[in-house]
This record gives structure tokens, C-alpha cells and sequence, in this order.
């Protein structure tokens, strides 16, 4: 009845699996740029007490400091005096820390920027140091423009320098002060990175590196492998790799996590960023995370994972091997609406790999629950649960796809037809037309184009040929071309509609001797 050639003209031409993956990265831009979730690329160092001591552990203490205005703080800071230097930039940093909406601006106006970075020479004076260094943090993690005010004043070689500075103290605050600067910008950050940051800091983490300063280090370094446009250099930020390998194993949650968000931006690229990250044996420590109870364990880890599986078949086989499908699976049904999308995201990923790999999805029982997110879910899950069975219908072969039609794929496909998002129609009309050639190869088209027409989608198909995008109106005018054209229906072919609702395909012509085997 249908010729091939008049299949082929609306056919999914010269989508391979790596074209599909490759199409779901660049739709996902938007889905990547969502960074609320994650930690902050810019933390400000607040107060909590009305201490004076530069440092609790320290002897070195300096109490009953007086207050001062703003405009003392400003002159102060400009006095040859040490001890009057002290107080007034001790003042300028308790007024950066304590205050909801410090005023940073005023301080750079002021022309005290780069006297505070000229107190960082200060060696004979730690405690002046280490006050200045503290203000220069919290002015950092301000906006870009008052961030560009410390870099400008020449903060970045000298809080370099400051790395190594045998007072724990000055150097904990010289870290957060530069993970605040890279984690601006990819601009500031390849600056740090030219100035040698990455060296000095790795060297920090030790056996007795307390907790609080090892958070710190690993932040900034997560902070060195962050934003895009251009990307960190990645031979040089690759050396932090086995650093990151054995932080991801920390007790400490938060260290882990940043961790894990560094494993996230060194695997958000091509295949040959995603490999070195496989090589270093990370994979099943991230599955294992996916399994904790705290979101903020499983989120980087599911973006580090749907960064694996964006890569090839071989890279996306070595996440199947480590076992994330089951936690996968068990993922989509979480309570939180970033976590569902981003499962649906990386199952769609996966079922644009392999016929092996879509079947490794389907024995897990994860498309059931994809078909679930894709009638009743949030929009933004649905778009992704729409991707990932489009790229099953692309990959699959015969039997897989009709898989999906036995799972009642059908009606929620058919329900989200009605839906303004172009791009998301184009998916769906993609899925429905591989269904339906799946189902002329055995016999069955006739019995899916009742079912479409029978749960309201032929309508809204039809109404998409009308639709002002081209991509759109090509899908649905070739759908009701080749499938729905002026036919006799057949009633010895209609399928019998069961108490639940799901059709059973019955009548001549309609399925090969024996039925579907799946």
C-alpha cells in the first residue's frame, strides 16, 4: 500500500544515534544554564559574633577595636600608622560582612580597593593581612563589575602569593576570595588560571586539612571547572581530576558535592572531555550517590551522569554497566521536579544509544514511568520524557518501538499535541510517525491510526497542518498524507477497546503469526 520511496520522505533521515545525542545536548542548553540548584559560584564570608580576634585559634588577638565611620574607614586605610590601618580595615570588613546589602559600591567609589589589595604585602602585619583579604573576598562576591574592581587593582598574583602563606588563617581566606573571582566569569576564571592558581592550591589538601578550609579548596577548584564560552582549558584543569576522584569519596556532604558539581562541568562537553572522567573510575561512585536520600547529593550526580551518557555508545555502556538504571528508575518518582526532569533528560540520552542499551531501558521498566511523566508530569519533565521516547522510536527496532505502544504510549502523546512549544510538537510528530512505520511492518498501522483517531489525536494533527512552523506543518501534513488518507475503515480490523481502557489489536492482517514477541 505504502512504496518505500514514500516512506522515506518523512522518515527521521540520517538520524543516528549520536545525531540524537547531539541534538538533545544543544536543546538542553537552556536545561544546563539552570544553576540554582547548585552552589553558588559566589559566596560571601559573613559574621556571626561581634569577635574582634582576627583568627579564634590564634594567640595574635586584638580586641576592643573602635568603630569607625565610613569616612574614618576610608582615610584609615590610607595612614602609614599600622594599628590605625588595622582598625579601619577591620571596620571596612565587618561592614562587608554583617550588612544584608553591604555597601560594596560605595567602597570601590571610595578608591579603597586597591589600598586594601596593597595590605596584602603586608607580611610583618598577618592580622592587617588577613582582615584585608577578608574585605577583597566579600567585595568579590558582589556583581561582576565590583568583582572586575578587585582583579583591577592587581589582587590575583598576590592572593595567589598568599596561598602559601604559612598562616592557615590568610591563606583559607586568599582561596575563597579567588574562587569568588573565577567563579565570576570564564573570563576571570582562565585569568586565575594563568596566573598558576591550580598548582599551590592542590598542594593545600593534606592529611590535616581541616574541614571548613578543605570545603573551601574544593569549591574553588569546582569553581576553576565551571561556565562555558570558552571553556576552562582542559589539560590544565584535567590535573584536578584525581584530586576530585577522591574528594567525591569524602565523608563530608558538602565537600563531596562540590566535588561532584566539578565532575558535572568536566564531563559537559565533547566525548573526549567525558573519557578521561570514565578512565579515572568515578562512574560507580556517582551511581552510588544517585541512591542517597539528600537532593544535594543526587543532583550534580544525575548531571554528571547525563553528561556520561551524552557521549558514545561505549561511554553511555559504561553507566549501564555501573548499574544506574535501577536508581535511575527509581529517580523519575522523586518529589522534586528538577530531579524528575533531569532523569528524563539523561533516560532520553540513553535511548538514543544502541538497540542493546534501549533494551537494558526496557527490562529496567523505566519507560512505563517515562510514559507516566509524559501524561501527567510537569511540562518541563514532559518535554524531556517526550525526548527520550522519540530517540527510542529513532534507535529501536520494531519490537521495541511497539513496546511503547502496548505501554499506552499513544494517549499522552496524542494529549500533548495541543501544546505551543514548536520544537516539543516536532518531537512528538517524530514519535508518532516512527510508531506508526514500526507498525506498517507488521500489519498493525491500521489498528494505531484508529487508536490516534479514536483518543482525539487526529484532530489535532490535522490542526497542525495549519501551523505556522514549517517544521510542523511538514511533520503533520506528511502523517495524515500517508496514513490517513481517504480510506474505507475496515471493521474487522478495529481493535477491541478492554474495561481499562487499552486497546486490544485483533482481526486479520494485523500482527505476524504468533503475535507481538517482545
Amino acid at each position: 500500500m505504502y512504496s518505500q520511496s514514500r516512506l522515506k520522505d518523512f522518515k527521521n533521515k540520517g538520524r543516528d544515534q549520536e545525531s540524537m545525542r547531539r541534538r538533545r545536548t544543544e536543546v538542553n542548553v537552556e536545561l544546563r544554564k539552570q544553576r540554582k540548584d547548585e552552589g553558588l559560584s559566589k559566596r560571601r564570608n559573613v559574621i556571626e559574633d561581634d569577635s574582634d580576634e582576627y583568627d579564634s585559634s590564634s594567640p595574635q588577638k586584638y580586641q576592643n577595636t573602635p568603630t569607625m565611620s565610613f569616612e574614618e574607614i576610608v582615610i584609615g586605610l590610607q595612614n602609614p600608622d599600622p594599628r590605625v590601618k588595622l582598625a579601619a580595615a577591620q571596620n571596612a570588613r565587618k561592614i562587608l560582612s554583617r550588612e544584608k546589602s553591604p555597601p560594596i559600591d560605595s567602597f570601590i567609589n571610595a578608591g579603597i580597593v586597591p589600598n586594601l589589595v596593597g595590605c596584602l604585602m603586608c607580611n610583618d602585619n598577618v592580622p592587617l593581612q588577613f582582615e584585608a583579604c577578608w574585605a577583597l573576598t566579600n567585595i568579590a562576591s558582589g556583581t561582576s563589575q565590583q568583582t572586575r574592581a578587585v582583579v583591577g587593582a592587581g589582587a590575583i598574583p598576590i592572593l595567589i602569593y598568599l596561598l602559601s602563606s604559612p598562616h592557615v588563617n590568610v591563606a583559607e581566606q586568599a582561596v575563597w576570595a579567588l574562587g569568588n573571582i573565577a567563579g565570576d566569569s570564564a573570563e576571570l576564571r582562565n585569568l586565575v588560571i594563568d596566573h598558576g592558581i591550580i598548582a599551590p592550591l592542590l598542594s593545600l589538601l593534606t592529611p590535616n586539612t581541616g574541614t571548613v578550609f578543605r570545603r573551601n579548596i574544593t569549591w574553588t577548584l569546582s569553581n576553576l571547572c565551571r561556565n562555558k564560552n570558552p571553556d576552562p582549558p582542559y589539560e590544565v584543569v584535567k590535573e584536578c581530576l584525581p584530586t576530585f576522584t577522591v574528594l567525591l569519596s569524602h565523608p563530608d556532604p558538602e565537600t563531596a558535592t562540590d566535588a561532584c558539581w566539578a565532575i558535572s562541568y568536566l564531563t559537559d562537553g565533547p566525548n573526549e572531555k567525558i573519557q578521561p572522567v570514565i578512565d579515572a573510575g568515578v562512574v560507580p561512585r556517582l551511581v552510588e550517590l544517585l541512591q542517597k536520600k539528600e537532593v544535594t547529593y543526587i543532583k550534580p550526580a544525575i548531571r554528571a551522569i547525563g553528561n556520561i551518557v551524552t557521549g558514545e555508545d561505549v561511554q553511555t555502556q559504561a553507566v549501564i554497566n555501573a548499574g544506574a538504571l535501577g536508581p535511575l528508575k527509581k529517580l523519575i518518582s522523586h518529589d522534586n521536579t528538577n530531579v524528575v526532569k533531569e532523569v528524563c533528560w539523561t533516560v532520553s540520552n540513553i535511548t538514543a544509544g544502541n538497540s542493546q542499551q534501549i533494551q537494558a531501558v526496557l527490562d529496567a521498566g523505566i519507560m512505563e514511568d517515562i510514559i507516566r511523566v509524559l501524561d501527567e508530569g510537569d511540562f518541563k519533565c514532559q518535554k524531556e520524557a517526550a525526548w527520550a521516547v522519540t530517540n527510542l522510536t529513532v534507535g529501536g527496532n520494531v519490537e521495541q518501538i511497539l513496546y511503547l505502544v502496548h505501554a499506552d504510549v499513544i494517549v499522552p502523546l496524542c494529549k500533548l499535541l495541543s501544546v505551543k512549544d514548536s520544537v516539543i510538537l516536532t518531537v512528538l510528530l517524530d514519535a508518532v510517525t516512527n510508531i506508526l512505520n514500526a507498525a506498517l511492518k507488521v500489519g498493525a498501522h491500521e489498528n494505531i491510526c484508529y487508536y490516534i483517531e479514536q483518543c482525539g489525536g487526529l484532530d489535532k494533527i490535522e490542526t497542525l497542518q495549519q501551523h505556522e512552523n514549517v517544521d510542523v506543518y511538514k511533520a503533520a501534513f506528511n502523517i495524515i498524507d500517508s496514513y490517513f488518507g481517504a480510506e474505507v475503515e475496515d471493521e474487522e480490523i478495529v481493535p477491541h477497546v478492554e474495561s481499562n481502557g487499552t486497546f486490544e489489536f485483533a482481526g486479520p492482517n494485523v500482527a505476524p503469526d504468533g503475535g507481538f514477541s517482545f
